[in-house]
């Protein structure tokens, strides 16, 4: 690309903001409350991240216009010279990065790509393993509130709310009591490592496929800072691109050569039609981002800052329910370490501009949007370049607000000093 194009299309992004903040100043000022928000605040949800700028510009871009339902090389639409050159070279990369044999990068989100491998290999009614729902695991791994916990017999295995382990004699149980198709690992709110070793071996005694849901930790799985369940012989991983992977909202379903065609086949045609080809071109970047050693780099601080915060949390008394982490996250019991529910903690901490989210604990008691306690994680910071020292000021923060939830004046002080911090830390692409 000349330094001509690069002139043109940044008049045209500057051309474009202009004729939105005249055409539409109510999105415009939106637009730019959230940047002010994710520049002067720190984000601790653990499933946000702040993408690549490069990822930023393809989403902008004309691959926005273009409908390419199918595959490369077979499509049913024209025009789709470039679409097939951006899916091709992000279905390698993440072949690349993933060390599988196929890569779907289609799904739309993460409950898709999950809803696409159940639908594509499993029959309603088949009976999948996987996580409850209040120890760590996601909706869509058989919830009954949701569409997959009513088409399919899940069987939920726990874990030990003290450290986190799972009893491993009683999954084995389980698993020959109910003959699983499919056995689940993977998690939305577990703080701890996963045996794949342990879970392939019981698949293999009642022969049901694997299948790891990495959405969260992904990224680290790339990154090379968490073991990657295709090394342990699993057939299926799922992964949304946008939490530690630092891509766009999307997902993608890895798989080894016997499940390809399968799972191509429920992604488009059975779930869904024409993919978002500029997601799919923030991908391919993503991926390629993700082959560095800066990236590598990238995923060890997300661990280390993360075992930093929740040492920090627990010598100021802070309860964190399996007692630390083993990854990117950790689940803060606030009602036992302050008296107050996760929804009150979660908006004393909106109050000075750190972000989390309030979370179910396991067996919670309390409702799921009065729970007990909060989800936090490290890769958004981290993405700022944030270290561990700054992960024991932030702890300092928090436990300082949430004993002090109705204090004005601490509220209004830690505000200001977490603002004053943030100057430090530019957000990339902002």
């Amino acid at each position: 690309m000349t330094l001509n194009n690069i002139d043109q299309q940044a008049a045209a992004l500057l051309s474009n903001m202009k004729e939105l903040e005249t055409n539409d100043p109510a999105v415009y000022a939106a637009l730019l409350g959230e940047e002010d928000r994710e520049r002067n605040g720190i984000e601790l949800i653990p499933s946000e991240n702040y993408t690549f700028p490069e990822v930023l510009s393809v989403l902008g871009s004309v691959f926005t216009n273009k409908y390419s339902e199918g595959y490369p090389g077979r499509r049913y639409y024209g025009g789709q010279t470039y679409t097939d050159q951006i899916e091709n070279l992000a279905r390698d990369r993440a072949k690349t990065v993933f060390g599988c044999d196929h890569a779907n990068v289609q799904p739309l989100s993460g409950s898709a790509m999950n809803q696409a491998v159940y639908l594509g290999l499993l029959t309603p009614g088949d009976t999948i393993m996987a996580m409850d729902l209040s120890h760590g695991g996601h909706l869509t791994h058989g919830a009954p509130v949701s569409h997959m916990g009513s088409l399919f017999n899940f069987v939920r295995y726990v874990t030990d709310p003290v450290d986190g382990s799972i009893d491993f004699d009683q999954v084995r149980a389980d698993a020959l009591r109910t003959k699983p198709k499919m056995m689940l690992c993977g998690y939305t709110s577990y703080p701890r490592d996963i045996d794949y070793a342990a879970f392939k071996t019981i698949a293999d005694e009642v022969g049901a496929i694997t299948m790891t849901d990495a959405s969260h930790f992904g990224g680290l799985v790339a990154g090379r800072a968490m073991a990657n369940p295709f090394d342990f012989g699993f057939d299926i991983v799922t992964t949304t691109t946008h939490k530690s992977l630092r891509g766009p909202r999307g997902g993608m379903v890895l798989c080894r050569k016997p499940f390809a065609k399968a799972l191509d086949k429920s992604v488009f045609p059975g779930l869904q039609g024409g993919p978002h080809m500029n997601a799919v071109a923030g991908i391919a970047v993503t991926l390629l981002k993700a082959q560095t050693q800066e990236f590598q780099d990238y995923a060890q601080q997300v661990l280390v800052n993360a075992k930093t915060l929740s040492n920090a949390l627990m010598a100021g008394g802070v309860s964190l329910v399996t007692g630390g982490t083993d990854n990117h996250m950790m689940v803060l019991d606030t009602m036992a370490s302050f008296g107050l529910d996760g929804r009150v903690a979660e908006e004393v901490l909106d109050r000075v501009q750190i972000t989390t989210n309030k979370q179910i604990i396991p067996d919670d008691p309390n409702p799921p949007l009065r729970p007990s306690g909060i989800r936090v994680g490290t890769p958004a910071a981290t993405t700022r370049g944030m270290k561990a020292q700054d992960m024991e000021q932030l702890a300092s923060w928090m436990i300082q607000c949430l004993r002090a939830p109705e204090d004005e004046a601490v509220i209004a002080s830690v505000r200001q000093e977490v603002e004053t911090f943030c100057q430090r830390f530019p957000v990339p692409g902002l």
